[in-house]
């Protein structure tokens, strides 16, 4: 046998016993063993360098070192979960999505591991890429670390997808991180707080060969690609498995919402002899249909649901109630408590949301309160312990004046917050639009984060976002912290953000109520910011998912003569305040003022696809049949009652090659 043959079989072997161990928890051979074949191949891939693999399972030992970790937008976006907390919140997510698709709806439970989100793209049965989720829209590329990961499949085996990604949870089981924290104790180092951040903190260590030490597990549950040989969530799993990856078995496939429930029941109480942490149980629909039919809200898919099991409490002291100012100018009402320890990390903060909620809770300084984890993240005080009062306490009374800049706040009909109006001057308004401006989903700007933005105001080097554009390398060299080669850095980076598209400069404006998805749609519509700054309220209005409330904030935001400047100051240094000429020549009116629903399956354009073209042409993309629909799109499959519903309508009816006439 030549040394190219011994190798391969080598890596057959390796990867073959490999995944009897990590992923079946079957092992054949022993450890001593398994080593020796791996050190065996380490040589002779040393002695030919010629056949090098990226994959070989010697890169699972690491050594590779990453300074960066380069930034990659995914290609299929990694959305959150809506959260429920009762049986009524099933209840009523049931019903609100059996009203939007046809037929019997069936359900896949899985339980949902508290990790690190990790998306894996894998082409011709090897894998590629591995990022993290990030912001949902783009991640961090942590290749590297990952394929360090025993259950991490770098070679998949049985009928895959030419390409696809899986996505799933990197966690660190509770006897690994045990084991972890008595190492460090044993050599005087502070232990670990918890297996979640132990894992999502693993993935972005500089040198992989110490990530490899980590005893991490990657859990896989959700495919991603364009025509998969799959049907439904349940048989996605099961095809997982077969390919390799390590796909918890404690799924299960509902019929209805009863058997959901008896499924969270038993791990509410089972979930405890769990080898990993876990906080709740993901419900999703089964059939992959009936998911593209449901479609996704601005932020979650209307199609799952996760359901947390309750959170662990703590009782402590609050010390103190101090204020916050946000870049709106919303006031935060925040307690300081007696340091607790509270699902893995010490809770000393915690909102208490406005001054309704103060009165609610009558809460006082000194007050013994019961803490929770709101959704297992936000600390959040749920009640007071009145029995401990001490017997001259006095009842709160909310500040009336900025805590910052000593304006006397507002509070205006309706809302339940205060705020400050001195936008222009009050310190932490100015900072916090800037951070908003400089932020990933906004500009994005490299080299630039929010304690600098903090340096650069308190400085007097800028005072609103449009003053980024004058700075010089030789004025921020000065600064706390700051070398030339990161001073040239930050510059380039806000140079480079000039190239930033226009819907996305709308977002970052910081215009109160107008979101990610506001912006997308008020930029289509509009086209430029100067078509938007002449708009009116009443125009505003009609523009798809544009509210009065909306409406009313972005006339203000440009009524202002401050704002004014800004804009006029961003247009002469290059930012991108209109659509761009190459998206515009994609973009028509052609279906302006026509409503579309979109169902079944299609063969010459995906349905993401023809939504899209929807939009370019300038129509609405609605989710469900109501009076004010113009066309229902309709494929292979389309659900009956959406058929009769449309035709008791009257709505008319087009095929996917009728549709594709319209904008041709």
């Amino acid at each position: 046998m030549n040394p190219e043959q011994q190798i391969q079989q080598l890596r057959e072997e390796l990867r073959e016993h490999n995944y009897k161990y990590y992923v079946l928890d079957q092992p054949v051979i022993s450890d001593y063993e398994f080593d020796q074949k791996l050190k065996l191949l380490q040589e002779l891939e040393a002695a030919h360098p010629q056949y090098y693999d990226a994959n070989s399972p010697t890169v699972r030992v690491g050594g590779e070192v990453t300074k960066n970790f380069d930034t990659v937008t995914h290609e299929f976006r990694m959305y959150s979960l809506d959260n429920s907390y009762s049986r009524e919140d099933l209840l009523d997510w049931e019903k609100r999505i059996g009203k939007l698709v046809d037929g019997e709806i069936k359900y896949t439970c899985e339980l949902k591991y508290d990790g690190a989100s990790i998306s894996l793209t894998y082409e011709k049965g090897k894998l590629v890429r591995a990022v993290t989720r990030g912001d949902g829209f783009q991640g961090d590329d942590v290749t590297t670390n990952v394929k360090t990961i025993k259950s991490v499949p770098l070679q998949l085996q049985g009928d895959y997808p030419d390409k696809f990604e899986i996505r799933g949870e990197i966690v660190l089981p509770f006897d690994g991180f045990e084991k972890m924290n008595l190492e460090r104790i044993d050599i005087g180092e502070e232990p670990y707080r918890n297996p979640r951040n132990t894992a999502s903190g693993s993935l972005k260590l500089q040198d992989s060969a110490e990530v490899a030490r980590r005893p991490l597990e990657c859990l896989l549950y959700n495919l991603k690609g364009n025509r998969l040989p799959v049907s439904t969530q349940f048989e996605s799993l099961e095809k997982a498995r077969q390919w390799g990856f390590k796909v918890p078995d404690v799924a299960k496939l509902c019929n209805n919402i009863d058997e959901v429930l008896e499924f969270i029941n038993y791990w509410d109480v089972h979930r405890h002899d769990l080898p990993y942490e876990t906080d709740g149980v993901v419900v999703k629909v089964n059939d992959l249909q009936q998911q593209e039919e449901l479609g996704y809200t601005a932020k979650a898919p209307r199609w799952a649901i996760a359901y947390k099991f309750k959170a662990e409490a703590a009782v402590t002291v609050l010390n103190e109630i101090t204020y916050q100012v946000g870049r709106t100018g919303a006031i935060t009402p925040v307690a300081n408590l007696d340091p607790v320890e509270l699902a893995g990390t010490i809770v000393k903060r915690a909102s208490l949301h406005n001054a309704d909620q103060i009165a609610k809770l009558d809460i006082r300084e000194g007050d013994t309160v019961y803490v929770e984890k709101g959704g297992e993240i936000i600390p959040k005080i749920t009640a007071v312990d009145t029995s401990k009062r001490k017997s001259d306490s006095k009842p709160t009374a909310y500040i009336r004046l900025c805590p910052e800049c000593n304006t006397p706040l507002e509070r205006k009909e309706g809302e339940a917050q205060h705020y400050c109006p001195n936008t222009s001057g009050c310190p932490p308004q100015i900072i916090g639009r800037i951070q908003h401006f400089i932020s990933r989903k906004a500009m994005d700007i490299e080299g630039l984060g929010g304690e600098t933005v903090a340096l650069l105001v308190n400085n007097g080097l800028i005072n609103n976002y449009a003053d980024l554009y004058e700075l010089t390398v030789e004025q921020v060299i000065p600064l706390e912290r700051m070398a030339e080669k990161s001073a040239e850095n930050l510059v380039n980076g806000i140079i480079a953000s000039k190239q930033i598209p226009f819907e996305r400069v709308l977002f970052a404006l910081g215009i109160r109520y107008v979101g990610e998805t506001v912006a997308k749609k008020l930029a289509r519509h509009y086209k430029s910011i100067d078509a938007l700054m002449e708009a009116s309220e009443e125009a505003l209005v009609e523009v798809d998912e544009i509210g009065e409330r909306i409406a009313q904030s972005v006339i203000g935001f440009f009524a202002s003569e401050e704002n004014k400047q800004i804009i006029r100051r961003l247009k002469n240094y290059g930012l991108q305040l209109e659509i761009s000429a190459e998206k515009l020549a994609n973009q028509t009116d052609k279906l302006q003022g026509s409503s579309f629903v979109v169902s079944g399956v299609f063969s010459k354009v995906s349905r993401t696809e023809l939504k899209k073209l929807i939009e370019d042409n300038g129509g609405k993309v609605s989710g469900s049949i109501s009076g004010k629909t113009s066309y229902v799109v309709a494929g292979e499959n389309m659900g009956p009652s959406k058929r009769v519903k449309a035709e008791d309508l009257g709505i008319s009816i087009i095929s996917e090659d009728e549709f594709l006439d319209m904008i041709s």
